[in-house]
């Protein structure tokens, strides 16, 4: 087993996935280290990791060093599971983003937890949040925010900045994709000042409706890649055709070697 690393963000265990320390948890464990770090008072990010941002990770060490610095890198894809199968986490499961949200939803309707939405195409978010609403009667969504397709302006930070002090969220929630996601948690996390911000991609767009999910038993076989490959063919299908074969080859090679149960292995 990959035992925990030695850091103040991450008192948990990690499998090994081609150097990303990925969080041996389940969805009942994330929650649970999602409303410890929460009352901590500390200041973090939740990565939601699967095949694609490992092998973002590959090429760019400072995405790798990104995702190892999170608080929480839950485990996306069931192939991040079946990895931390092979090196002894045998109660790991997938964590799918979307799911995470509605449960950290219902956690939050009982401890009180403030949510603020951040991303999607233009009225995403507003609609997100009056979804949500009406699900979980008694969620606080406080505040939502829909950037531009481009980096923030000096102005659009200290806007983003002003309203989500003036908002006092719990909990931040980041619809855009990776590895653009992970990177704004990274620069915005401290500067925003609350507990915990989270990066969930396809969610936003998913429980309002613009995405199909796909069903439990395309999820938990490996492949829900390809249906939404079959959704957007144009933005995705290349990424997963040229990523999956290469990480099929790369982990392969590490779980075959004698390190590839470490983190940090050469």
């Amino acid at each position: 087993m990959v035992s925990a690393v030695p850091n103040s963000t991450r008192q948990h265990e990690h499998a090994n996935v081609l150097g990303v320390a990925v969080s041996a948890v389940n969805m009942e464990r994330a929650v649970q280290l999602a409303e410890a770090w929460i009352s901590s008072g500390e200041k973090g990010y939740v990565c939601v990791t699967g095949v694609h941002g490992v092998m973002e990770a590959q090429a760019n060490s400072g995405f790798l060093s990104i995702l190892n610095d999170a608080a929480i890198n839950v485990p996306d894809g069931m192939p991040m599971s079946w990895v931390g199968h092979m090196q002894g986490f045998k109660t790991m499961d997938r964590v799918y983003g979307p799911d995470f949200m509605l449960k950290m939803c219902v956690t939050s309707v009982e401890r009180g937890y403030r949510h603020f939405l951040y991303g999607g195409h233009e009225g995403v978010a507003q609609l997100l949040a009056e979804r949500l609403q009406g699900k979980f009667p008694g969620l606080q969504i406080v505040g939502t925010y829909t950037p531009p397709f481009r980096p923030l302006n000096a102005q659009e930070e200290q806007e983003l900045v002003r309203v989500v002090a003036e908002s006092k969220p719990d909990i931040l929630w980041v619809g855009l994709s990776t590895p653009k996601q992970e990177k704004f948690m990274a620069a915005f996390g401290a500067r925003l000042n609350i507990p915990l911000l989270v990066g969930v991609g396809a969610a936003f767009d998913i429980h309002t409706g613009r995405s199909k999910d796909a069903p439990t038993w395309i999820k938990r076989a490996g492949l829900q890649w390809f249906h939404r490959s079959l959704q957007e063919p144009g933005r995705l299908g290349r990424r997963y055709l040229v990523n999956n074969p290469r990480f099929i080859v790369k982990i392969t090679r590490q779980l075959l070697s004698k390190k590839g149960n470490r983190l940090n292995a050469e």
